[in-house]
């Protein structure tokens, strides 16, 4: 609980500066929070847009290298070099290359299936916060304070599942560059990990508030209604 407490805290300062600076001109009262709650909506738009278009982009790269990847298997089979015993030396060294080249394509391309997986944690989080928002906005146990407080922390959080992400384009790009197998890896497994932990933070807070708004409740009926509004047992 710790822990999360402190990301919690690092993810509600995570405003744009733009932002900022708009909140300390604005004047007090329901029409400054109004303000300020159209403010931090219009930033969330705009991490939300960034993360589907990086997300539509990896989708997309993973297709591709998974077709590609069934070209390179399918080569690979066809050159068993060790069970062809009729080649003279010369043909052996001209395809050993080819084959040995086809061997580092698998192996690049096998990285994929890591974030692949990456991928859908990511979609996860984007598709978790919509519908938790949504839920929460219509949901009369909360206050508009409390509801401007739950969209700073979610822009803090897609905001730091957004640079986690870019770190997978690192690797992308790495592709094209020297970079070992290990290095990749590394690169992959940290992106994925900060992901994962992203999405089990944002599950995490909204369970948390839904646990605040059942305990607002102020009869069993309502009780009831709160859980299947929210789908808890």
């Amino acid at each position: 609980m710790k822990t999360f407490m402190k990301q919690l805290k690092t993810y509600m300062v995570v405003l744009p500066l733009s932002a900022t600076v708009l909140l300390t001109a604005l004047p007090t009262g329901a029409t400054a929070q109004l303000a300020i709650a159209e403010v931090i909506k219009a930033g969330v738009k705009k991490v939300i847009k960034a993360v589907d278009l990086k997300v539509q982009r990896l989708q997309n790269e993973t297709i591709w290298l998974q077709n590609a990847q069934k070209v390179v298997e399918n080569q690979l089979n066809k050159l068993k070099l060790g069970e062809i015993s009729d080649w003279t030396e010369r043909q052996r060294k001209l395809y050993a290359e080819y084959y040995e080249g086809l061997v580092k394509v698998k192996s690049v391309v096998s990285a994929y299936k890591r974030i692949r997986d990456l991928i859908g944690t990511q979609a996860a989080i984007v598709q978790e916060y919509r519908w938790a928002s949504a839920l929460f906005r219509q949901d009369k146990h909360f206050s508009a304070e409390e509801l401007l407080q739950m969209e700073q922390v979610y822009e803090g959080i897609l905001s730091a599942s957004v640079k986690n992400l870019d770190q997978v384009f690192v690797v992308i790009n790495s592709f094209k560059t020297q970079m070992s197998d290990a290095a990749r890896m590394e690169l992959i497994d940290g992106a994925a990990k900060a992901i994962e932990e992203n999405f089990a933070d944002l599950k995490q807070y909204n369970e948390e508030n839904m646990v605040l708004s059942i305990g607002r409740a102020r009869s069993i009926s309502e009780v009831n209604k709160l859980k299947d509004w929210y789908g808890l047992d």
